[in-house]
């Protein structure tokens, strides 16, 4: 470890920090633009300079690596000036926006401008425009104010594996945008706001609506996946204005997808704000006793077999544990939390996690990805494979539809027998995986959800253990557990975690689907499960819980106006089997409520009243039906043991479950700005080859 001398006093340092960080690493706070931890070191911006004993002039602290026996100076009145000037420099062509910029108040140009600028400028030639560029829907341009950092070309290059950025011209003439006039096709497109230093990147959406001081500012949890990524919640009143992501190195760093920060105006659109009951085929407002009263009166005499409920995508475990108890005490054992049919069990659990987790990929160094397509259906976990992949020696294939992940992959077909090849060692893959030291492989929902899933989840389990994935696990010791699905729904994990699916003879969901078509079911309680084709519920009453109105609202007899993932406390699993729990951002509108309340309520109503009354009540609940929920944001690693069904595959291609990323849920589909992201990127990204990404 290197030992070097700053301001006077002899520090050590970890070997491979650059002075910058090493200064960071004691305290002492450095001024820069375009250095960020997470992109390559560009030293464009200069405003990081420190002296150096020995070095006849200023040196670029970010990109000088700490070495023995530096002795650095970063606040000397030689620095101070050296920075001034960088400033002067920095501001000449900056144009004086404050007053109209929305990053105005969150600005690091601001910020330093205050310490290290002049109170007057001395520039008195004309100053520099440039052209705004057109990015897409999502991104705002307003390139005159660019200092040129370069934060955002390696953002897309490096991290969102999308190299449509770029700088033309030299000095003055220098403009950054994109080689061809096009938007920027990245579903992580978003970061660059938060990367830009200056007000150069602005959200389009968010433009000229708040000040960041109006805001109030909740920590939260983002459900639009399953990857769960920590999130900061800004509400202005009872409007929530932005989107913004919050660090967790374990999970999504500090980046989310564009469906996670720009989905939220679905939340203002659509909304169902007090109870519906239909009569002669028209949905009339009513009280919440009316609502009650309706379903009580349905549910009088009606057998518990001939009940059924199906839980959504977004649901949290709060409202699922209580309408499983409510289902329960009807006599029902009709219930299913898979509403797209995936052919998962509750037990055992390692059979359904994302069991390497996420920021353990970047310690594999092989992955067969097998019916999914990570950029679509988990943004994040496809910037850590692509992450792990830049580091080299991290071979990729995939079995399913050629589909570009911003990484090269070997594409070895969408044939599922070819695991069956793999197994058997008659394919070159299986000799690349059974020689990595720590393979791993992703099993996604397009394969699980096929009339063959349980024999698809055995064969790739089989995988696992022929080829080292699971070292040590099948021993009940520590270790490498290689095995993971990937799941696109935020309540699934939590569903499976609570068992709510069928009892002993109960239905799942297709059995569900079918029975109500054909007559044999004569209520159907829909828990914001909107995915499925609603007209094959037949002529069952249906009770449709929820905050949005899509499909399953549509069909409903009775509506429950439920509260959305910004406007309750509640408690969801990720993929990876992370318990983490929301925060309420602001309140649900107009008469909906939380939904354990009302499932509590309706309890109430129907004379079966569960035991359970606050919040703190609920919770327990949770941890008594499994104790995983009284360890939130820590990862339980599960045993190993057998599971699924060894049984003949077809030879159906093998697709991901995703179609179209913009528009997986209620609140994506009533979204504005999903949809013009829709209209902006229509055609599919096809697989790069012969680039580095």
């Amino acid at each position: 470890m290197p030992k070097l001398t700053i301001d006077g006093v002899e520090v050590e340092v970890p070997a491979g920090l650059t002075i910058l960080q090493a200064c960071e690493a004691v305290g002492i706070e450095i001024p820069r633009f375009c250095f960020h931890e997470r992109l390559s070191i560009a030293g464009n911006c200069r405003m990081c300079l420190v002296r150096m004993r020995g070095s006849p002039k200023p040196i670029a602290s970010c990109a000088m690596p700490a070495a023995d026996g530096m002795e650095i100076e970063t606040a000397t009145e030689a620095v101070h000036n050296d920075r001034r000037g960088v400033m002067e420099f920095l501001l000449i062509n900056h144009p004086l926006d404050c007053p109209i910029c929305d990053q105005g108040g969150e600005c690091d140009l601001q910020d330093q401008a205050i310490f290290y600028g002049f109170d007057r400028g001395r520039y008195t030639e004309g100053k520099r425009a440039v052209e705004d560029k057109n990015l897409g829907p999502l991104v705002k341009t307003v390139m005159t104010r660019c200092i040129h950092c370069t934060r955002c070309i390696r953002f897309a290059t490096e991290i969102a594996g999308v190299p449509q950025l770029g700088a033309t011209g030299r000095g003055e003439h220098m403009e950054v945008g994109t080689y061809v006039e096009q938007a920027l096709a990245s579903e992580m497109s978003g970061n660059l706001i938060d990367l830009c230093p200056v007000g150069a990147l602005t959200s389009k959406p968010y433009a000229f609506v708040a000040r960041p001081w109006e805001l109030t500012k909740t920590e939260s949890i983002d459900v639009m996946d399953a990857v769960g990524s920590n999130i900061r919640i800004d509400a202005r009143g009872n409007e929530v204005l932005r989107i913004l992501p919050r660090l967790n190195e374990s999970v999504n760093e500090e980046w989310i997808s564009d469906k996670t920060r720009f989905a939220l105006d679905g939340l203002r659109r659509q909304r169902l704000d007090r109870p519906y009951v239909r009569e002669n085929g028209k949905l009339r407002p009513v009280s919440w006793n009316e609502a009650f009263a309706a379903i009580a009166r349905r549910l009088d005499g009606v057998a518990g077999e001939r009940i059924a409920a199906i839980a959504g995508d977004l649901v949290d475990c709060e409202a699922m544990i209580l309408l499983k108890d409510l289902m329960a005490s009807l006599g029902s054992a009709n219930l299913d939390c898979r509403q797209d049919g995936a052919r998962l069990s509750p037990l055992p659990r390692v059979s359904y996690l994302f069991n390497t987790t996420i920021a353990g990929i970047e310690a594999a160094d092989a992955c067969l990805l097998i019916g999914t397509n990570p950029r679509w259906e988990a943004p994040i976990i496809n910037a850590r494979l692509r992450k792990r992949w830049r580091r080299g020696g991290f071979a990729v294939a995939l079995i399913g539809e050629t589909v570009d992940l911003t990484y090269r992959y070997e594409t070895l077909g969408d044939d599922p027998r070819l695991l069956s090849a793999i197994l058997g060692g008659e394919h070159p893959w299986a000799g690349v995986l059974a020689a990595a030291k720590r393979p791993m492989l992703i099993l996604g929902q397009g394969a699980l959800i096929r009339p063959d899933g349980e024999a698809l989840l055995a064969v790739a389990r089989a995988i696992a253990e022929a080829t080292g994935m699971v070292a040590g696990i099948a021993d009940g010791e520590e270790g490498w557990n290689g095995f993971n699905v990937l799941h696109t729904a935020a309540a699934r994990v939590g569903g499976l975690d609570l068992g709510f699916v069928p009892g002993p003879g109960g239905r799942d969901t297709a059995a569900i689907l079918d029975g109500a078509g054909a007559g044999d079911l004569d209520v159907v309680y829909l828990l914001g499960a909107d995915e499925f084709d609603t007209s094959r519920l037949g002529s069952a009453f249906v009770i449709y819980q929820g905050h949005t109105g899509d499909a399953g609202a549509r069909r409903a007899d009775v509506i429950l106006p439920g509260a959305a993932y910004t406007e309750k406390a509640a408690t969801y699993v990720n993929t990876e089997g992370r318990v983490q729990q929301s925060l309420a951002a602001t309140a649900p509108p107009g008469e909906a409520r939380e939904d354990w309340r009302i499932v509590r309520a309706l309890s109430a109503a129907l004379g079966r009243t569960l035991p359970v009354d606050t919040a703190a009540a609920v919770r327990q609940r949770l941890i008594a039906a499994n104790p995983l929920f009284a360890d939130a944001g820590v990862v339980m690693s599960a045993p190993w043991a057998a599971f699924g069904r060894m049984a003949p595959i077809a030879d159906t291609p093998l697709r991901s479950s995703i179609g179209n990323f913009y528009v997986t849920n209620p609140i994506c589909r009533a979204s504005p700005t999903m949809a013009e992201c829709v209209a902006a990127f229509t055609t599919p990204p096809q697989k790069k080859t012969g680039t580095d990404g």
